[in-house]
């Protein structure tokens, strides 16, 4: 089998998912491609599990001072170099078509005719789940974005809908933890901001995680470049993540036990949407703005929720190497009833 996979790489939750794949349909035998798209080239980092990949531009959302710009989205977008993107992407040769909500991918796809599968969060907002912040041009940035034939969708919970668990890692948990050590990383935040509002709470360790480290004058605050190794060994001893409300990091943290402060990015109803399933869950804490109260609550408060998630990814790579039957209501179910959810007290 010859699979074709495009993969959205303005967040690193997407390239977090496919990094995932990669693994399992590598040791399932399976010949795959892997497209990126929606971030410069020499922003990439640690990819070398993707044997060789492909860049193209894509499209891709601007963010300023903690929310999304439309009106620079609008203006930076490239509609001729997306364009010749999606008429160069020969797809012919190809039994497969797989779109992380990625968009050249999917309308090649769509213009070659060619069945494409979505795997990702996104298309759990094609269900009934926990939905706020939605608008008309969210609406069909969710529709029309990276349009698929058939999307699974990935969640937290399945709220009573056909939708799959996160594919994250799934590592053993941490034996012990260092309580005051708490992982930062809200990239699209302004980081002398960020060291401000962390200074006052010197008796936590704070590891600041972002694409452009800012040097902190604060024994207390260590500013750290983005790396997948450094990240995830800071990750899993520490007791808290504090963070946009993106899908794949929450994922990973419940997956190990660690508390959650989510900041949702304004203006994006995915995040918006994220952080109001955390708190109907009872998975997380949210704060909506850059609020010392909040996080001075949230740190002194030691409740966490411990998910232990089954490996989705190798779950997908053995339903797609059976022919992709429907998923029917027992097949979701028997997934879920693998999950299992704890409070804990750090």
């Amino acid at each position: 089998m010859k699979i074709f996979y495009g993969v959205q790489g303005t967040g690193n939750g997407h390239i977090t998912r496919a990094r995932l794949m990669a693994k399992e349909l590598y040791a399932a035998g399976i010949d795959v491609h892997f497209q990126f798209t929606g971030r410069p080239a020499d922003k990439y980092f640690d990819m070398e599990v993707f044997n060789g990949y492909q860049l193209r531009t894509g499209l891709t959302f601007h963010t300023e001072k903690g929310q999304v710009d439309y009106l620079k989205t609008a203006r930076e977008a490239k509609p001729i170099t997306f364009i010749k993107d999606v008429k160069s992407l020969d797809l012919s040769g190809y039994d497969l078509v797989i779109s992380d909500f990625e968009p050249v991918t999917a309308w090649a796809a769509k213009s070659q005719k060619k069945p494409v599968l979505g795997i990702g969060h996104q298309y759990a907002f094609n269900h009934k789940i926990p939905r706020e912040g939605s608008d008309p041009i969210a609406d069909k940035v969710i529709k029309y974005f990276a349009p698929v034939d058939k999307g699974i969708g990935l969640h937290w919970h399945h709220f009573g809908q056909p939708i799959l668990p996160p594919i994250i890692d799934t590592p053993e948990t941490p034996k012990s933890i260092i309580k005051n050590k708490i992982i930062v990383y809200l990239p699209f935040e302004d980081p002398h901001e960020i060291i401000r509002l962390l200074s006052q709470f010197e008796n936590f360790q704070f590891h600041v995680y972002s694409p452009e480290p800012v040097p902190s004058k604060f024994e207390h605050i260590a500013g750290k470049p983005l790396s997948c190794d450094g990240f995830r060994k800071d990750l899993y001893d520490c007791a808290g993540i504090i963070s946009n409300a993106g899908f794949e990091l929450a994922s990973e943290s419940l997956q190990l036990g660690k508390k959650i402060l989510a900041k949702p990015l304004h203006a994006q109803m995915e995040q918006i949407s994220n952080a109001a399933a955390l708190q109907q869950l009872g998975y997380g804490h949210v704060m909506h703005d850059m609020d010392a109260a909040a996080i001075d609550h949230w740190l002194h408060d030691n409740h966490a929720i411990h998910i232990t998630y089954p490996n989705v990814a190798k779950v997908l790579v053995q339903w797609i190497q059976n022919g992709m039957p429907k998923m029917d209501a027992d097949f979701i179910e028997n997934i879920w009833n693998t999950v299992e959810v704890l409070h804990v007290e750090q």
